[in-house]
């Protein structure tokens, strides 16, 4: 759900302007609003949940959601749909929180396959926000979306409330470090500014270069702070161990190579015919031709598990780039009718599943139990960074490479598939970075039942058994 409300406003993007009363740059703060605030976030709420409690902190996410939704569904102005956007996009935190509230709460033989589909509904929820989002639109006031979500967070708030158990042992509250949490929300804020408004402002902008700049320094500063911190928000040390960092670097090139199937492949069909390579769908048709595609991810998720436990999460993260590289590359061959880009969108869809659900237990089985939070919102930091250089690179292109139909400027051919080779070269080098993850069938799961055992005085501490093969 916190990725539905995200992607959510996407079909709002051409109205905001009129509905709104601001320009288009200032109606897409409405969007770039919430990929800053969650990218700042996660690690944040992440740490949190691993000093205070998942289940805690879980609620306080579906609470931002919930607040942050009903500014949207009141808001009739800029800055207060910003606002509850901003607000929104600190709920993402919920979904590294939830991963690894999982592994406190199922039996050990359940905990695999249900990150996988956990983790895999990141895709799904962003794929089916779409041609939700738009039939909300067309049939009603768009005020209505927001209402919706303002009701499904609620919903989810006492469904948790209920149906989630206190933690039967007290957490370790350990000082929060507010100088990384500051540090690293400037920092990131900076980055994904620059980011995402380099294509209105110029590149080569004072603005952008100095935002650029500002960006390099503060992450400088707060490396260099948190690798000195006896409690840091984010453990470098931890981070910096081959397994995760080679997860997280997948992770972004995933996050560009999906977040193209939407932000092009929606475009794309919405060209009107006239210009001979769009396919003239109205919004409502076009989410519906890319619906299926969240379908496949989400049935793609219990055989990322099982193929984790057969093989090891390591070939798994590396099938799932392979079929996303091989949806890409038919993309640039098969664009021309609707059934094209159904099925290479599918094809792409079923990657991703395969690659969002190996992410988590790869990145669970190589940190301690107590920075599971901390590490999996790590990790889906590295997608929105990836899903951010995305937007804006696929921005910049889209509307460089541009042609006039009927007095507006359209992208051109050209440039989708300019686009389509570029999210075809990120699912390659995702492949080839997943291959560089040390081939070790006990660290990552490979015909290895989780299971738990109480270890240096925690109860119910998750441990990898290996079998005689991965010895």
């Amino acid at each position: 759900m916190t990725s539905m409300a995200q992607t959510a406003m996407v079909p709002l993007v051409p109205l905001l302007p009129h509905l709104l009363h601001t320009s288009a740059s200032g109606a897409a703060w409405a969007i770039t609003a919430a990929l800053v605030a969650g990218a700042a976030a996660n690690p944040v709420v992440g740490r949190l949940g691993d000093m205070f409690g998942k289940r805690r902190v879980l609620l306080w996410t579906l609470g931002a959601l919930f607040t942050g939704s009903l500014l949207c569904a009141f808001g009739d102005t800029l800055p207060t749909v910003v606002a509850g956007r901003a607000i929104q996009g600190c709920a993402l935190g919920a979904i590294p929180v939830g991963i690894s509230l999982l592994r406190e709460l199922l039996p050990a033989a359940r905990v695999a396959t249900a990150t996988a589909l956990l983790s895999s509904m990141v895709g799904v929820g962003a794929a089916l926000a779409l041609p939700g989002a738009a039939l909300l639109i067309q049939s009603a006031s768009w005020h209505l979306l927001y209402w919706a979500f303002a009701a499904l967070s609620l919903v989810a708030l006492v469904g948790v409330w209920i149906a989630v158990p206190r933690p039967s042992r007290s957490k370790t509250v350990v000082p929060m470090d507010t100088g990384g949490a500051v540090g690293l929300a400037l920092g990131l804020v900076a980055l994904l500014l620059a980011l995402s408004q380099g294509g209105e402002w110029g590149w080569t902008s004072p603005r952008v270069g100095g935002l650029f700049l500002a960006a390099v320094v503060v992450l400088a500063w707060w490396g260099r702070w948190e690798w000195l911190r006896p409690h840091p928000l984010v453990d470098l040390r931890v981070s910096s161990a081959r397994r995760v960092l080679v997860t997280n670097v997948t992770a972004i090139l995933v996050g560009y190579a999906t977040y193209a199937l939407a932000y092009s492949m929606s475009q794309l069909l919405q060209l009107p015919t006239g210009t001979h390579y769009g396919l003239g769908l109205s919004p409502l048709a076009a989410g519906l031709c890319l619906a299926p595609s969240g379908v496949v991810m989400l049935l793609s998720a219990p055989l990322s598990s099982r193929l984790s436990e057969r093989f090891g999460a390591r070939i798994t993260l590396a099938t799932g780039c392979a079929v996303v590289t091989c949806g890409w590359s038919l993309s640039l061959l098969l664009r021309h009718t609707p059934w094209q880009l159904v099925l290479t969108s599918c094809i792409i869809g079923a990657g991703v599943g395969l690659a969002y659900a190996a992410m988590p237990l790869l990145v669970m089985t190589a940190v301690p139990a107590a920075q599971t939070a901390a590490a999996n919102g790590l990790n889906t930091l590295m997608r929105s960074l990836g899903t951010a250089s995305s937007g804006a690179v696929l921005g910049m292109i889209l509307t460089t490479g541009v042609t006039v139909f009927q007095g507006a400027s359209v992208p051109t051919e050209g440039a989708f598939r300019t686009v389509f080779l570029s999210a075809f070269a990120a699912a390659l080098l995702a492949t080839a970075t997943a291959l560089l993850l040390p081939s070790n069938r006990r660290a990552d799961g490979g015909r290895a039942p989780l299971h738990t055992e109480p270890r240096h005085g925690q109860a119910g501490q998750l441990r990898w058994r290996g079998t005689a093969s991965g010895r």
